[in-house]
């Protein structure tokens, strides 16, 4: 009995007092209510203000109280993770002010007719019309840029990790570097000039090829990042079997790293699908329909938030019409997103038994 009571006290005497798993959530909400307080005796309008005393409160706190219970060493450690978790908060506030600020203004005239129906001869200060033309425009324009800029970027960051060697790799790694800075008005002036000395008119093409050349640098960067994550042991492997290289690549290293690159493309069609110098300069506009990208102008989603937003002063009508062509420009880029998870889970190699 004596022996038992002693092994528990050693055991009890090596472990420090630690506090409670919802300790921080104790913290945290009193951090808040004394920023509140503090807000409210002080006159301060703004909720940011408040936000940012009662982080500081809740550092201070964190820190101060854990000294005390668990010592300095350990207080560290938790105020780096509360660091973490402050800088993610602050993070993520502006992104969900941005979607619900989208969210309350736009579903305001998004509905089936909106989606159906365009322009047309509706004026800007008038109620009614739709983005039916402008999603025309923007999934043909967007999908003509992808087929031009998704294979040159994945077959220029093939070459680059499989087969660059020497000046002409190190200069077409910083070409790519100084595209992936390149505004989207420069690409644009840069087609806009090809199109005046052919004398050619606005086009969904043209905005199709800026659109391209803002693609292929982000489409480089992240296939070569996912190539180089491939071992080098299924390369030699393959290799020592007699497999050629190029068949290596096509049979080996793209399945591997497939779920990446496809994710790494649909992030660049998502760049690229809201941008809007480009298609002002060279596609123009049209509140009408124009199915064929290769003759005259288009509408585009960007280029007519622009529009209607532009035209909005003392015109609620094209307000709210900007505001719901902006929801589904963000419906848009989050269904890409979700087709590029669900096509990665599904192409990404098995590792289970």
């Amino acid at each position: 009995m004596s022996t038992a009571a002693a092994g528990h006290k050693s055991v009890s005497t090596l472990r420090g007092a630690t506090l409670p798993k919802w300790s921080p959530w104790a913290i945290a909400g009193g951090s808040v209510a004394v920023a509140v307080g503090i807000g409210l005796g002080a006159g301060l309008s703004s909720k940011a203000e408040w936000g940012l005393i009662a982080a500081v409160l809740f550092l201070l706190g964190t820190y101060g109280i854990a000294a005390k219970v668990e010592g300095r060493r350990q207080a560290k450690d938790r105020i780096a993770t509360s660091l973490v978790w402050v800088a993610f908060l602050i993070a993520l506030i502006p992104l969900v002010s941005l979607i619900w600020v989208t969210v309350a203004r736009g579903v305001k005239v998004l509905d089936v007719y909106f989606l159906t129906h365009s322009m047309g001869v509706v004026a800007d200060s008038e109620p009614g019309g739709g983005i039916y033309a402008a999603i025309i425009g923007s999934l043909e324009q967007v999908g003509l840029a992808t087929l031009i800029g998704a294979p040159i970027g994945i077959l220029t960051a093939i070459y680059l990790v499989e087969y660059g060697r020497g000046k002409l790799a190190k200069s077409v790694t910083f070409f790519v570097d100084v595209m992936t800075g390149v505004p989207s008005i420069v690409a644009g002036l840069f087609i806009l000039s090809l199109m005046l000395i052919f004398e050619m008119q606005p086009f969904g093409f043209a905005g199709s090829l800026a659109l391209a050349i803002l693609m292929m640098p982000v489409v480089v960067r992240s296939t070569e990042e996912m190539l180089k994550l491939v071992p080098n042991e299924l390369r030699e492997a393959s290799l020592a079997l007699g497999v050629p290289k190029w068949r290596t690549i096509l049979k080996v290293v793209l399945p591997t790293s497939i779920g990446g690159i496809t994710t790494g493309v649909m992030l660049a069609i998502a760049r690229i699908a809201g941008e809007t110098a480009p298609v002002l300069l060279l596609v123009f506009g049209n509140p009408f329909i124009n199915n064929n990208p290769f003759e005259g102008a288009q509408a585009s989603l960007p280029l007519y938030i622009y529009q209607q937003y532009s035209q909005s002063a003392g015109a609620n009508a094209a307000y709210d019409r900007a505001w719901a062509a902006s929801l589904t420009l963000i419906a848009f880029v989050m269904i890409l997103n979700m087709v590029a998870r669900g096509i990665a889970r599904w192409k990404s190699p098995k590792t289970g038994r």
